[in-house]
């Protein structure tokens, strides 16, 4: 068991503001990895309606103990305005779910679904350089993944979305900062692609559609997940086929070292993260 954790006046503070705050997992897994370690920090959620969040945002930063903050629903899309830096990830996913004060003085911001995603696929023996990959889902975090595996030199990514024009507007802002990279819309076939990833909500609940037609997977293709479930029946059918998988959990846990990276405090690994987790 993890040794208690202190807060006295030195203590820095990561704000994890949202709303509502009932299913934040984020407290459960930070604090007792920083109460193991001996680290003089603490995650606090703060239950923040959009009216107020502009002012809320500015306020936690006028505090000199604030190590930075994790930004969930409804804020992520907000945010991106309300910062003066936008890293290249957040802006391509038109979303930000971390900010911290910049050493000028000025609230700078990025997006680590992506990251956690492709650490993740990475340390499971899949390289994205040079690699093809289809994302199903292009909101936030499907967004964010294909600005992830673009930075991690993707060569060709195939978006497809229910809402043609999400998949469009994102092939126009990945076109911007990566103009080398071949992008296209249009369908989900997963066929002929190295990598699959299900950026949609389905899986979420029992009795969802499959995101695509698994019969047409290829053993060879690495298939990830987002919907955080510990195996959806898109993971469990891409087993089947003799695919290797990433699961939404790990996403989660594969991202949360680079924020600790972000907000400058010492970092740790996704197993010891998972050893010391408080989830139940």
């Amino acid at each position: 068991m993890p040794s208690s954790l202190t807060i006295n006046g030195l203590t820095r503070v990561i704000a994890h503001i949202g709303f509502p705050t009932q299913t934040f997992k984020s407290p459960m897994i930070y604090n007792p990895y920083f109460a193991d370690a001996g680290i003089n920090a603490v995650v606090v959620p703060f239950s923040c309606e959009a009216h107020n969040y502009p002012a809320f945002l500015k306020a936690v930063f006028g505090n000199t103990n604030t190590a930075g903050a994790l930004i969930t629903m409804p804020h992520k899309v907000a945010t991106v305005g309300l910062i003066d830096r936008v890293a290249p990830a957040a802006e391509i996913a038109g979303s930000c779910n971390a900010v911290r004060l910049g050493a000028d003085g000025r609230l700078e911001g990025d997006m680590f679904d992506g990251e956690g995603f492709v650490r993740g696929i990475r340390r499971k023996g899949f390289a994205p350089q040079g690699k093809s990959a289809l994302i199903l889902g292009c909101g936030g975090v499907g967004s964010a993944i294909a600005a992830s595996l673009a930075a991690a030199g993707a060569a060709r990514l195939a978006l497809f979305d229910a809402r043609a024009e999400s998949a469009a507007a994102l092939a126009g802002r990945l076109n911007k900062h990566y103009p080398a990279l071949a992008v296209e819309t249009g369908g989900n076939d997963v066929r002929g692609f190295d990598l699959v990833v299900n950026a949609t909500p389905l899986g979420m609940y029992d009795g969802d559609p499959l995101p695509a037609d698994v019969s047409r997977l290829s053993p060879e293709t690495f298939v990830g997940e987002v919907v955080l479930r510990e195996a959806t029946p898109f993971v469990r059918a891409a087993q089947q086929r003799g695919c290797t998988v990433q699961l939404g959990t790990d996403m989660l846990f594969e991202q949360i070292p680079a924020y600790l990276e972000y907000f400058g405090l010492p970092s740790t690994t996704p197993e010891n993260l998972r050893r010391l987790a408080q989830l139940d």
